[in-house]
């Protein structure tokens, strides 16, 4: 069926619109955070609700036309063409409950916007390093950030997930309901269904001790060395990454780095300022500062330290689990993309992992190696000329640190250029991508949903 008649067969029955190719909303409609593919469905669904997105679905599946689902559009994975876009951005409804400490999230709802939300009653989720990543699809992913190491993955404090499955029938997954659909959905991202809402632990966590340290990149060496050898000291309430950074000459950069390949600290610590001050101590020992931000903040301005970008365009991204950091994969990294290395990728980071990561959930879920220690990542914005460079540098990366390498890309980052079979495969550990498979089977058996890090049915096994 064309698009004009499903637009004819849909509009009647939503409360959102159906756009369809050369109207102005359409273009807006699909236009995410990463453009690193032109997106030419047939059809853009924004959703206004949860019956929208149901009708959508139904209407999908009653035509075999494969569905993809996009809220902010940091996670798009392979590029939609000819099937149906389910845009999930309109959906913005929270409810906090500050006695049972949780909040109940719409598709469409970014992490900037519930830490606005949460933080009068001195509250917080366990959001990642940029507020304007979408809460749902973080979550689907994993998802490690600032309170990671206190707290565990975000897929690990989920309550229930409300979604549609690809027969268009509306479901709760939670412990009790549907339990195994319940493990996939946390850390099998979004092969399984539409989620049209969360609900989400919220933590008594106001402040942080955070910020970021720059130092200059001819102490690259030492900070690497310092940095490792304390993050085997540190309690599970200090989170932190180091990252080698080429930063632009822009104003919207700090003057002090502008310009200079420098290396960025990122702290958060999860307690008492006066006690965060003494553990980041031997760190500002490194070398003077070219700038120091760390100091006591509201948590609601953690998005501060990473400096992510915020700006729409297309960003090439690459990551590993490393099992450990030892001297050897150190100066892998370091040669690499260090102040002498050939490799000119703009950002390099390393983060501490483990403390609650490391440890299963209550309620076990898909998220794999847990013992990784530290994970690698480069996310960097690239031009058109740009592209083929950055890629074959961040695959030197990548082989770079393959002696410490568990498994395939890191979950959280697993990225558009990796939407292969094998590197999603390698994600996993193989028994929990067999579980997922025999998942996917029964629940998408048609493989509607597979404009995503996609996990192909099998007949083989049936959950």
């Amino acid at each position: 069926m064309s698009a004009p008649p499903l637009r004819r067969d849909l509009q009647p029955e939503l409360s959102g619109t159906v756009l369809l190719p050369g109207e102005a909303e359409y273009e807006h409609e699909l236009a995410g955070f990463n453009r690193i593919f032109e997106q030419r469905p047939s059809v853009v669904v924004a959703a206004a609700n949860s019956a929208d997105v149901l009708t959508a679905v139904r209407h999908a599946a009653e035509r075999n036309l494969p569905v993809a689902v996009q809220s902010t559009g940091h996670g798009v994975a392979v590029p939609n063409d000819g099937g149906v876009l389910i845009s999930t951005a309109a959906m913005k409804g929270v409810h906090i409950d500050p006695t049972g400490r949780t909040a109940r999230v719409e598709a469409g709802v970014r992490w900037g916007e519930l830490l606005r939300r949460t933080a009068p009653f001195g509250l917080t989720g366990l959001n990642g390093a940029s507020p304007s990543v979408g809460t749902v699809g973080y979550v689907l992913g994993g998802g490690h950030g600032p309170l990671g190491r206190s707290y565990g993955y975000a897929a690990d404090r989920v309550r229930g997930i409300e979604l549609v499955t690809a027969d268009g029938t509306w479901r709760r997954a939670d412990p009790q309901r549907n339990p195994e659909l319940f493990w996939g959905m946390r850390g099998g991202k979004g092969n399984f269904g539409v989620v049209t809402s969360m609900e989400l632990e919220l933590f008594e966590v106001s402040r942080v001790y955070g910020g970021g340290l720059f130092l200059p990149g001819e102490s690259a060496e030492a900070a690497l060395r310092t940095w490792r050898d304390w993050t085997r000291t540190v309690p599970d309430e200090m989170y932190s990454g180091i990252a080698l950074v080429r930063f632009p000459r822009r104003t919207t950069v700090p003057e002090p780095v502008r310009g200079r390949f420098a290396v960025h600290l990122r702290i958060a610590y999860n307690g008492p300022a006066v006690e965060g001050e003494r553990l980041v101590r031997p760190l500002r020992g490194i070398a003077p500062a070219l700038l120091d931000t760390v100091t006591e903040m509201p948590y609601s301005r953690v998005g501060e330290i990473h400096m992510d970008p915020t700006e729409p365009g297309v960003y090439y991204e690459r990551s590993a689990r490393l099992a450990e950091l030892d001297d050897a994969a150190l100066s892998a990294v370091l040669d690499l993309v260090g102040p002498d290395g050939d490799c000119p990728l703009p950002a390099v980071e390393l983060r501490h992992l483990g403390g609650a990561l490391r440890r299963p959930p209550a309620h076990p879920n898909a998220v794999p190696y847990r013992e990784a220690a530290y994970t690698v990542f480069s996310g960097v914005p690239v031009a058109p000329h740009q592209r083929a460079e950055v890629a074959r540098h961040q695959q030197r990366l990548i082989e770079a640190v393959e002696p410490w390498r568990i498994g395939g890309p890191f979950l959280s980052f697993i990225s558009a250029r990796e939407n292969d079979p094998d590197h999603v495969r390698s994600a996993y550990e193989p028994d929990t991508h067999e579980r997922l498979t025999a998942l996917k089977h029964a629940y998408d058996p048609d493989n509607l949903f597979r404009f995503n890090h996609n996990i192909p049915p099998s007949a083989e096994r049936t959950v």
